[in-house]
C-alpha cells in the first residue's frame, strides 16, 4: 500500500488536520530517504574508486 501526502493548489488550501497528516507523513519518510541517499552515494563513490583503480595505468601510459 502506498501512502501518499495531500496535494494544495492556490484557490483550495490545506486543512490543518491535512497539514499535520503531511507533516507525520514526511517524519516517516525522511529516514528512509536518507537511507537510499547514503547508498546511492556509496554505490558511486565504489565506481568511482574502482574507475580510477583500473585506468590509473592506461592514463600514465598514454600521458606524455
Amino acid at each position: 500500500m502506498i501512502v501518499t501526502g495531500y496535494a494544495a493548489s492556490r484557490i483550495h488550501k490545506l486543512t490543518p488536520g491535512r497539514k499535520e497528516a503531511n507533516r507525520v507523513l514526511a517524519v516517516g519518510r525522511a529516514p528512509v530517504e536518507h537511507g537510499f541517499a547514503h547508498l546511492k552515494n556509496w554505490r558511486m563513490a565504489l565506481y568511482v574508486s574502482s574507475e580510477s583503480a583500473c585506468c590509473s595505468g592506461a592514463r600514465a601510459a598514454v600521458s606524455p
